[in-house]
């Protein structure tokens, strides 16, 4: 009867995660490096291991798709606004989950005043979120405040000031210079971390938890 409950408890917890409800981030951690080929997974690691472009792409995908990447300001201003700083706490709080990466911030401005002007005011801006992150217990070494992109990237055409031109964006831009240990360590801790409290999370049906049918409760 026991082995009975426990083949039950392990068929409940299969049909969880299989379950279309199951959300993506209760996945177990590394699956999408695993297509089915052989070798897929190994040369995943490869690459991450080797600071390639393709995973420096994989992780921006994955910081553009968990957290607001771009922050916006009043006209003629470099100010941080309360709504700024809350996305920005954010930001801060991937960026510390990786701490061999670098990430680039790009200053905007509306279309509204020279473009000389304009690249000394967008600069400003990023230089505002870089000094705001590395308040945030972000090293300034992982942080890169680039010249600015002005007025030439709207993302509204109007020669009017317009808000959601008036902005700043945050990119992740690569690895952490001579630290080749770094990379592996860190990246292995991350993914242990992620690992054990993707587990803590227990799949229940009807409100009965797996543990709970194995052991008879």
């Amino acid at each position: 009867m026991k082995h009975l409950v426990l083949g039950l408890a392990v068929a409940v917890t299969l049909s969880a995660c299989n379950n279309s409800a199951f959300s993506i981030s209760d996945r177990e951690v590394g699956i999408d490096g695993d297509a089915g080929a052989f070798g897929t997974a190994v040369n995943q690691n490869l690459a991450i291991n080797s600071d390639s472009e393709a995973f420096r792409i994989d992780l921006a995908r994955r910081f553009a798709a968990e957290v607001p990447t771009t922050v916006n300001f009043a006209f003629n201003s470099a100010a941080l606004d309360q709504q700024a700083q809350s996305i920005l706490a954010r930001q801060a709080d991937f960026i510390r989950q990786f701490p061999e990466v670098r990430f680039r911030v790009y200053g905007h401005t509306d279309l509204v005043g020279s473009n000389a002007y304009n690249q000394g005011l967008g600069m400003r801006r990023a230089q505002a979120v870089v000094a705001f992150l590395s308040r945030q217990g972000i090293s300034r070494s992982r942080l890169e405040a680039v010249i600015s992109r002005g007025e030439t990237q709207p993302l509204i055409v109007t020669e009017g000031r317009e808000r959601a031109n008036r902005r700043t964006v945050t990119e992740v831009s690569g690895f952490v210079e001579d630290t080749p240990g770094e990379l592996i360590g860190k990246y292995a801790e991350i993914i242990f971390r992620d690992y054990v409290a993707s587990a803590a999370i227990e799949p229940t049906i009807g409100g009965i938890t797996g543990s709970e049918l194995a052991t008879g409760q």
